[in-house]
């Protein structure tokens, strides 16, 4: 659920804080996942634990706190992770505002995409962005995004693999990929694209647990069920736009939330909005 306390109303990544001491914009989560971007000023943390994994990246200002009894520093762009039940506190570093993004995923999401291995444990609090974290801060890149079915066993087998590697525990083992559960999917995600399948109807489907069929079917095609299901909408959408149907109208009938959800994507997928789209296809559709 979307919300705002003392809401700033800002876009972008790049943030200024806000005047209030704690400004918090709530995104979109899901059963075991919530996401924030968090805004201190003048105001911290006292000691306090969650019971979830905390993934958060630092977009502006420096970010300091006290974790397993040291002081550590998060600058913008370094991703933070604590442990579950691990005491810590916050706050900006004195005369800098602090924006940052967090994501909080319950254990319960991730031990059925770890497979029986134990959780894993972090022991640097701080990371930089490397090929090995960007996983974790794709996460936070867009709080907004509505999180499927699909989605959420994506981002639990991304988030255990990854905290995983950093913990130098063993991942899973990639050696053998059942191509032909992969291939179910997405024979049945093409001809659904504008449904919202669930996890649960792949895995009938497939024979295989939602997690195993996450990971196969990245390495079987580059992609996730969920990214693979919003570019076949995207190719409904394009179609209906083609046809002069009304932005709003296509982003319904291809699957989207809105309008709004549908743009986001289109943007990412194609560079330019879906109205810029339609207007460069004017010509084509009423020539001279």
């Amino acid at each position: 659920m979307n919300g705002t306390v003392g809401s700033r109303g800002a876009s972008g990544l790049e943030r200024s804080c806000s005047p209030e001491p704690i400004s918090v914009r709530l995104g979109a989560g899901a059963p075991g996942l919530e996401r924030a971007e968090i805004c201190l000023s003048d105001w911290g943390y006292r000691p306090h634990q969650h019971d979830a994994y905390g993934i958060g990246i630092t977009l502006s200002g420096l970010q300091e706190f006290r974790y397993r009894g040291q002081r550590h520093l998060c600058m913008p762009g370094q991703l933070h992770i604590l442990h579950p039940g691990e005491t810590h506190d916050g706050a900006a570093v004195a005369g800098h505002g602090l924006t940052y993004r967090i994501a909080y995923l319950a254990p319960g999401l991730l031990r059925g995409a770890l497979g029986g291995r134990s959780l894993p444990f972090v022991a640097d609090p701080v990371q930089a962005l490397t090929p090995a974290t960007r996983g974790l801060a794709g996460l936070l890149a867009d709080i907004d995004e509505p999180v499927s079915d699909l989605l959420r066993a994506d981002i639990a087998v991304t988030v255990a693999d990854l905290l995983s590697k950093l913990a130098g525990q063993p991942g899973p083992d990639r050696a053998v990929i059942d191509i032909r559960a992969p291939e179910l999917a997405r024979e049945y995600l093409a001809a659904h694209a504008a449904e919202q399948t669930p996890a649960a109807v792949l895995e009938k489907i497939t024979g295989a647990d939602r997690f195993t069929l996450a990971r196969h079917f990245r390495q079987a095609f580059g992609t996730s069920p969920d990214r693979y299901r919003i570019m076949r909408r995207l190719d409904l959408a394009r179609a209906a736009i083609e046809h002069g149907s009304p932005l709003a109208q296509a982003a319904i009938e291809a699957g989207f939330a809105d309008q709004s959800h549908m743009t986001r994507h289109f943007r990412k997928a194609y560079g330019l909005t879906p109205g810029r789209w339609a207007t460069a296809l004017r010509p084509l559709r009423h020539p001279a």
